[in-house]
């Protein structure tokens, strides 16, 4: 079955996109929806995250030892 011949243009479009910049494959996202509850517009969104991470990583812009102990200590377990 040729998924592309079902799915709006724009859909498509941004099938393609999610896949040019991700792993999963084309077939993978349009199978994650329905079997994981991950709607186009999560994976895009977490896709964008990934990608944000890692160009801050890229310009040395990472977390203090301050800044990772203020996040433990709000969750650590009372």
């Amino acid at each position: 079955m040729d998924q592309r011949n079902d799915l709006s243009k724009d859909l498509d479009r941004r099938i393609d996109a999610l896949a040019a910049r991700s792993m999963p494959t084309r077939s993978q996202i349009i199978e994650d929806a329905p079997a994981h509850g991950r709607s186009l517009a999560w994976q895009q969104r977490w896709a964008a995250g990934i990608e944000a991470g890692l160009a801050e990583a890229a310009r040395g812009d990472f977390a203090t030892e301050e800044e990772i102990a203020l996040v433990l200590d709000r969750y650590a377990e009372r």
